[in-house]
């Protein structure tokens, strides 16, 4: 395989997963209840069954089951922050579930009960790696970046036939003087 075609599918590979990327955090934001939601996963808890970086694409339900793999609120230094995790046992008071989770790579179970209404979503599956692109693109650098690339791949390429088609004409206008 040739330089150039390599580089034509570098750039159309590039493109595409931008706009996968750009697809994905924009369906992401629309608040539509029972939407699906992309999450990132920014901590290796879940590993093997979900990779550091990965995104985790999740839908409400009605009800979870044991081994489900849920993302829940959680907080971290009095932040709201999604955590996803594997449901271990599924505790009933007066009809409303409440849930023990645990992270695979975890030794032992979360510390606190998750209530149902915490339960932003079950997995649908998961991407290897995405998560970095999806985090990057949700900051204004990563936003701009997800314009300005592609804008300058195009501008480049194209830039270069508008140069190729202008040597194409000289050589015919020399061409015809001689």
């Amino acid at each position: 395989m040739d330089t150039k075609k390599i580089a034509i599918t570098s750039y159309y590979v590039f493109v595409s997963v931008l706009g996968i990327v750009g697809v994905l955090v924009v369906v992401s934001a629309f608040p539509i209840t029972g939407n699906f939601k992309i999450m990132a996963v920014l901590s290796g808890s879940m590993e093997p069954a979900i990779r550091t970086g990965s995104i985790v694409v999740v839908r409400p339900s009605t009800s979870y089951s044991i081994g489900n793999i849920v993302t829940f609120t959680g907080t971290s230094g009095g932040k709201s922050i999604p955590i996803t995790h594997r449901v271990m046992e599924i505790r009933v008071d007066r009809g409303v579930p409440s849930y023990i989770t645990k992270g695979d790579a975890n030794n032992a179970p979360d510390a606190r009960l998750v209530a149902h209404r915490e339960i932003i979503g079950g997995l649908v599956f998961s991407v290897p790696y995405l998560g970095y692109g999806v985090e990057t693109a949700r900051k204004p650098y990563g936003l701009a970046a997800l314009i300005l690339l592609p804008a300058a791949l195009i501008i480049i390429d194209q830039a270069g036939r508008i140069k190729k088609e202008l040597a194409r004409l000289r050589r015919e206008k020399e061409e015809k003087t001689i």
